[in-house]
Formats: C-alpha cells, sequence, structure tokens
C-alpha cells in the first residue's frame, strides 16, 4: 500500500512510552469506565493486598490450570507476553495481563487455537502491547521486515478472543525521513473465529490487518465495541470481518499541504469470498479538516490480481472528516473501485450525505436483509459468548 509521510502527535507516543498508570490519563478512547472514575493499574481487596489481576484470580488462586497471568513487575508467572504464549503450547489457554506496557513483538501460531487474552483492569488503557518495527526497518540478518513482519502482535490460531487490551505500533515516519516503507502494522489477524471486544488498535498506516492465512481461506472476525485508529489504509486485508459497534478515528496530519490524508478501509477480499468487511452502528471520527478522508479504497494486491474487495457499511455514522463528495478512490486505476463490492445502506451525518448517487452505492432494502453479523459469521456467534 501506498506511503505517505505524518508525524504521531508526541501526546499519542507519550502514552505509549508510559506507565500504565499515567497511560489511563492520556488515553484517547476508553472501554466501560470505572464507576469511581480513579485508575484501574492497580486493585486492593478487602484484605488490604494489592491485586495486579483484578477479579481474574492470580498464580495462588488460579481461575482454571490453563490460566496464566503476566505482569511486568514480576507479580505473575512470566513478565513478557511472548513469554507466556510460549509456555501456553497447545489449545485453550487463557492469559490475564496485569496494568502495564509489554514493549514487545509476539506470535501466536497456528497450533495455539482457542487462546483468550484479558486486560485485567477491563480497561484497555492500561494494558498496551507495543512495538515500533515498520516494513522498511532493516532486520538484524539482512533485508527489511515488509508489512506483515511490521507486526507488533501476528495472531494465526483459530479461536483467538482479546478483551481490554490496546495492541499498538508507535513507529514515527518523522524519526525515520530514511525508511520508505512506512507500513506499521498494530496487529496482523489471520485466524477463524477471532474476537476483539473493547479493544484498542493504535497506529498510523496499516494499523489493523484482518486478514486470513491463505488466499483460499475466509477467516471470521468480530470486532465489538473496538477503537481504530491511523491514517493510511488502517483497516486492511482480505477477512471476512465484522465491525460491530466500533470507533474509527482519523489522524490529522502536518505534512500534506491538501486532501486527501488517507482512507480509512482497505479490503482485498478475494473474488470468490461472499463476505469482505461490514461495519454496522459504528461512529467514524476525524482529528483532520473536514472532507480531507476518503472512507475507502479497495487493495487488489499483486499476490492475487483477482480479488473483488468488498465493504459494507451500514447504520455508521460518518463524521466530517469524510468526503462525503467522492468517499471512494482508486488504490490502482487498474482495478477501479466502482468494479469493486462497496455499498451502504441508512447511514447518518455529514460525511454520509448523499451529493453524487453514481458516487455512494447504496443497498436495497431487500440486499441489507443479509448484511448482517449472522449472514457474515454462519453458525460463528461469539456476542453470545461474552464479545
Amino acid at each position: 500500500m501506498s506511503s505517505h509521510h505524518s508525524q504521531l502527535p508526541l501526546s499519542r507516543r507519550g502514552f505509549l512510552l508510559a506507565t500504565a498508570a499515567t497511560a489511563t490519563a492520556l488515553g484517547l478512547a476508553s472501554g466501560p469506565a470505572r464507576a469511581d472514575g480513579t485508575s484501574a493499574s492497580v486493585f486492593t481487596g478487602t484484605d488490604g493486598h494489592r491485586r495486579p489481576f483484578g477479579r481474574f484470580g492470580s498464580p495462588a488462586a488460579r481461575l482454571t490450570p490453563q490460566t496464566l497471568y503476566v505482569d511486568a513487575q514480576g507479580r505473575g508467572d512470566h513478565t513478557t507476553v511472548k513469554d507466556a504464549v510460549t509456555a501456553a503450547a497447545g489449545s485453550g489457554w487463557t492469559l490475564v495481563l496485569a496494568p502495564g506496557v509489554y514493549r514487545e513483538t509476539v506470535s501466536v501460531d497456528v497450533t495455539r487455537t482457542e487462546a483468550t487474552w484479558i486486560g485485567a483492569s477491563e480497561d484497555p488503557r492500561d494494558v498496551v502491547i507495543v512495538y515500533d518495527n515498520a516494513a522498511g526497518t532493516p532486520k538484524p540478518g539482512g533485508g527489511t521486515y515488509g508489512t506483515t513482519g511490521s507486526a507488533t502482535t501476528t495472531v494465526q490460531a483459530d479461536g483467538f478472543t482479546a478483551r481490554w487490551i490496546t495492541f499498538a505500533n508507535d513507529w514515527l515516519r518523522a524519526d525515520h525521513p530514511e525508511i520508505t516503507g512506512t507500513q506499521a502494522v498494530a496487529i496482523k489477524v489471520q485466524g477463524d473465529r477471532s474476537a476483539f471486544a473493547h479493544c484498542r488498535f493504535l497506529g498510523h498506516q496499516d494499523t489493523l490487518y484482518s486478514d486470513s492465512m491463505a488466499l483460499g481461506t475466509f477467516a471470521r472476525q468480530y470486532y465489538t465495541g473496538c477503537y481504530v485508529e491511523g491514517d493510511v489504509d488502517f483497516v486492511f486485508g482480505r477477512a471476512t470481518a465484522v465491525y460491530d459497534r466500533c470507533q474509527f478515528r482519523t489522524l490529522n496530519r502536518t505534512d500534506l499541504a491538501a486532501a486527501p490524508y488517507g482512507f480509512v478501509f482497505a479490503p482485498s477480499t478475494a473474488v470468490a469470498n461472499p463476505r469482505g468487511y461490514l461495519v454496522t452502528r459504528s461512529t467514524v471520527s476525524s482529528e483532520a479538516p473536514d472532507a480531507y478522508y476518503k472512507l475507502a479504497r479497495p487493495w487488489v494486491p499483486g499476490s492475487d490480481p483477482t480479488a473483488r474487495p468488498m465493504l459494507t457499511v451500514r447504520d455508521t455514522h460518518l463524521g466530517p472528516g469524510i468526503d462525503a463528495v467522492t468517499p471512494y478512490t482508486n488504490m490502482s486505476d487498474t482495478y477501479p473501485w466502482q468494479s469493486q463490492r462497496f455499498a451502504e445502506y441508512r447511514n447518518t451525518g455529514p460525511g454520509a450525505r448523499i451529493t453524487v448517487p453514481a458516487n455512494r452505492p447504496q443497498l436495497t432494502g431487500t440486499e441489507a436483509e443479509s448484511a448482517t453479523r449472522e449472514t457474515y459469521l454462519g453458525d460463528w456467534a461469539p456476542w453470545k459468548e461474552g464479545c
């Protein structure tokens, strides 16, 4: 995907580098708020003892034999998420993460199925997994990481669930003008039945990579109550993904003199896949000037020139940051967006105004009946399982 140059505001970089308690104060968006308005970084039980894992047990009182506790301060089984993942071999493990900033890269391979990660404070601002590789970052053994290799977190296993965690990539283009490969992925998700509830995804270009393990694999993913921010193609890939009641935030830029600053969605749905991205009951807001962002552009990667990207945005509030006149554009003129599967239905807000009908394809009422999370995800209903 194309590169632009922009700078992450220092307040956001400072948040990611801060302690978990400070991060709570500086966070941009939250999950469920604590009723008393205080930091959730440390819990104190009725006996007066500190409980970094909240209501989710501890190494001395495990929820299950397959529950591991992670705490950078050494009060758990492991001090890093990576070490806990290594220890959690096989299927069905739960990791409970104490508040903290975990600066590391993490990978969940295909053998570690049915894993669950829980942010112990139940506030995603408190638990941050972050690193700062970009596609063009040199690798120690030679070459560069590439877009996939830049991911802070990679999830390949089926049945992965995460709750109340921030996944971030805080690589800054302004700090590395010598690097042209500026894609910097916060998380790449490839497994089927991957669910994220009340999580945050922070980055700039290519923040959330919703993909699959192979071209012919139609991985299903569900995001609910999540927050995603970025600038260029910051939700992208070929998964069958439902974004339900999520917030998407486009960032301001100081390096470009004119619009567009970027693009929210860049699906690369395989032509054989009948379901791509579905955005429903969500919100798209912006830090940038009005109309400086496109809602989407189709990504037809060189590895799949037959891709036919699919995106449906329905019952969603589009703020003034979205260009209402021309909300879609091409990534390559060889694959015009009009030939892809882009559609909207009953959206609201200034960015949803239909001023040029040809530029805003709409579903009919009958078509909208099948544009639902139930249809997209089939026999998997994660909202019934606590997500």
